[in-house]
């Protein structure tokens, strides 16, 4: 019965651990960027876009399809940068428990 307690409380600890963890997540942020730094997104810790910037050099009216994978990719590399840091900073408040990926 005490390990069925413990158990219980260590799950509790790590619950409250894992939603701080989150709420600290938010304030974090990481930059994607695509045509060498022309293009960049910020994605804050829960994956919110925060903001755009495109250098006007890239802005050529006959050529948005470019514009358009540019900022794609610069997302594609922010939401990347996120996830990963995301992934480290759960392992380390998990404690190794080796909790399945996106269980968080």
């Amino acid at each position: 019965m005490k390990n069925i307690q413990a158990m219980m409380q260590k799950a509790q600890a790590l619950q409250t651990k894992m939603t701080e963890l989150q709420a600290e997540l938010k304030t974090r942020e990481m930059i994607g960027s695509s045509g060498q730094g022309k293009v960049k997104v910020t994605m804050n810790g829960a994956q919110d876009v925060i903001a755009i910037s495109i250098d006007p050099e890239v802005v050529n009216p006959e050529e948005a399809d470019l514009l358009e994978d540019l900022v794609l990719a610069a997302f594609n590399d922010a939401r990347s940068k996120i996830t990963r840091m995301v992934e480290e900073e759960m392992k380390k408040v998990s404690g190794g428990l080796g909790l399945p990926p996106g269980l968080f």
